[in-house]
């Protein structure tokens, strides 16, 4: 027997992660700007699926929306905390590359 959050977790469509992913795609073509690697992609599609999967487990579980609502955003701060160390390394951290 399924736990009813996982469930609703796994019949969710995550149809807008490869629309979000078409940007940066787009963007190399039209600027040298952005130059994202297949592991570049990787690494935000699987970034960009555990952000969904986080809010959409919250979401199940909590009944209370001021609740899911706190925890929503704390998945928020940790995924953009991640990005930027990803992106520019502010923390200086090996993932960055330091």
């Amino acid at each position: 027997m399924m736990v009813p959050a996982v469930k609703n977790l796994l019949s969710r469509p995550f149809y807008l992660l490869p629309v979000l992913l078409l940007v940066p795609l787009t963007a190399m073509f039209f600027t040298t700007e952005v130059n994202w690697s297949g592991l570049d992609f990787l690494v935000m599609g699987v970034l960009l699926f555990a952000l969904g999967a986080g809010i959409e487990l919250v979401r199940g579980t909590t009944k209370v929306p001021e609740v899911w609502v706190a925890w929503i955003f704390i998945l928020l701060v940790v995924f953009f905390l991640i990005w930027a160390e990803l992106a520019v390394g502010i923390f200086g951290t090996v993932f960055a590359g330091s």
